[in-house]
């Protein structure tokens, strides 16, 4: 890990097709293992800015993120599969199957 300041991730999107955001990670640093985020809404409300313009008042609310491996390693399946359940994914052995099914059709129109 780094001595001189703390390292801080910062999240990119790279221009095509893709919407999955990066983090580049240093040679010298771990993979996040959480992410603090904050989200911003317009609560509908205006106040004045500097220049007496109208700013949306925004609602900010800060919500963290973790690495799903983490958990994958450190809990029981059971309890994995809670996890997954209650972000709205299938259990890791329905989910495994599905994309062992998609890849072998990848592998296949490649061939």
């Amino acid at each position: 890990m780094s001595k001189t300041k703390q390292w801080i991730p910062e999240i990119v999107y790279e221009e095509g097709e893709s919407q999955i955001p990066i983090i580049h990670v240093p040679p010298d640093e771990v993979d996040p293992k959480l992410l603090f985020i904050f989200l911003s809404r317009p609560t509908g409300e205006f106040e004045p800015g500097d220049d007496g313009e109208d700013l949306p008042v925004m609602q900010w609310d800060l919500h963290q993120y973790a690495d799903m491996a983490i958990l994958k390693e450190n809990l029981n399946s059971q309890a994995y599969d809670d996890v997954r359940k209650a972000l709205g994914l299938e259990n890791l052995s329905t989910a495994s199957k599905k994309g062992e099914k998609i890849t072998s059709n990848i592998n296949q129109k490649l061939s």
